[in-house]
């Protein structure tokens, strides 16, 4: 993505985002410089005009949001489990249908990386109408070595459809495939020595992802599957202690990782983990409502502990169909009891953390990447509070404008 040479965004009602209070205040009218797609300065508001002048009219700019953690690249639909699901049908039945994860899987092996492009932009646009200018993207319905590359080429080929920024995951350790039936610790191996050795040279992905549960992959699978991407340069993160409390967020953190995603059943040993290493909670409010699940994820440790916590849509056709990062902010608030502040930071300066970014996105500060959103909106806590109507006027990536 080609950053722009000069912007200056005038009459704009900042909301920096940056640590300590002021962050979520709202600043009096001033001006945003951007050069070569980067945040030069902000300085009193002033009568400026050009061809490289917007004015925001008095509307409210934040960091563009950023989606931490996103199942965006799949085929096939799974709304006829949701509907059986409704009449009383148990998940083991469906399962046995041929539904479930595998359902995914199977459409998901079927489509070439043009077809999953595709299917992908319509869930794109949702998030980016919800003011989403970074995306991570996860592999983990192709489970083979050709299908969970083509996912990840699906998922980076967004950025030539969009303006949007795409982070890739490689989440191979995401289920059992069906021909590795009883042989999880082969399925492993496979993961370790050949898929990630090969998605590390070619640069499809920059983390590797483990479902670390009791239907995923045990602590020991994990650590393997951790051990050999740190080996090949890449970072870690964690589907951790979602239905149990297995250890994996600790496990996680042991291993420096950015983020430990879900955390419902993580107890104190696991928050101190991630306190000392840094790494990020990233809460999954839309899996727990649509699950409705009981277990709260324990936000009160985590604020004891300082453990940054972000949000995002764990967007996927199974147990999180949303395309609406505002809408999670809602349901943080609403579920799990978070403050719009404590929302809209897990938007932007926790939710860049969690992917690696956290000295370039998520606040407008200098030397910042100009990613930013532009709102009809008077208070921040809007964010969290009116869903459905259209509030994004424009977004910038990388200082680019794109109008809405």
């Amino acid at each position: 993505m080609k950053p722009v040479d000069e912007l200056i965004l005038t009459n704009a009602r900042v909301v920096t985002m940056t640590q300590g209070s002021n962050g979520y205040a709202v600043s009096p009218l001033c001006n945003i410089h951007i050069e070569q797609g980067r945040i030069l300065k902000l300085s009193e508001s002033d009568v400026a005009s050009g061809d490289n002048v917007f004015d925001c009219e008095g509307r409210l700019v934040t960091p563009g949001f950023i989606d931490c953690h996103t199942h965006l690249v799949f085929a096939g639909s799974r709304a006829d489990e949701f509907e059986q699901r409704l009449k009383g049908v148990p998940y083991q039945e469906i399962a046995k249908q041929g539904g479930g994860i595998l359902s995914t899987v199977r459409a998901t092996r079927e489509a070439s990386v043009d077809q999953l492009t595709e299917l992908a932009l319509p869930r794109l646009d949702g998030l980016i109408r919800s003011g989403v200018t970074s995306v991570e993207v996860k592999s983990g319905y192709g489970l083979t070595i050709d299908d969970e590359i083509k996912m990840l080429r699906a998922a980076k080929a967004l950025e030539a459809h969009r303006k949007i920024r795409i982070t890739t995951t490689l989440l191979a350790a995401h289920a059992l495939p069906p021909e590795y039936r009883g042989r999880a610790d082969d399925y492993i191996d496979l993961v370790c020595h050949e898929i990630i050795p090969l998605v590390a040279e070619e640069k499809l992905a920059t983390s590797v992802d483990v479902f670390c549960e009791s239907i995923g992959f045990n602590l020991q699978q994990t650590e393997k599957v951790f051990q050999a991407a740190i080996k090949h340069g890449l970072k870690v993160k964690g589907h951790t202690e979602q239905l149990s409390n297995l250890g994996g967020t600790a496990l996680t953190a042991q291993y420096g990782g950015l983020s430990a995603d879900h955390i419902e059943f993580l107890d104190q040993v696991g928050v101190e983990a991630m306190a000392k290493s840094n790494t990020v909670a990233t809460l999954l409010p839309g899996a727990f409502y649509f699950l409705k699940e009981t277990q709260l994820p324990p936000i009160d440790l985590l604020r004891q502990h300082n453990v940054p916590m972000a949000i995002a849509t764990d967007l996927n056709p199974g147990t999180s169909p949303f395309a609406d990062l505002t809408m999670m902010m809602n349901m943080g608030c609403t579920l799990f009891g978070l403050t719009p502040e404590e929302t809209l930071r897990g938007v932007t300066v926790n939710a860049a953390q969690a992917l690696g970014y956290g000295d370039s996105r998520g606040q407008i500060a200098t030397g910042f990447d100009a990613d930013l959103a532009i709102w009809d909106v008077n208070h921040p806590a809007e964010f969290s509070y009116f869903q459905g109507a259209p509030r994004l006027a424009a977004r910038l990536v990388a200082g680019e404008l794109d109008h809405v």
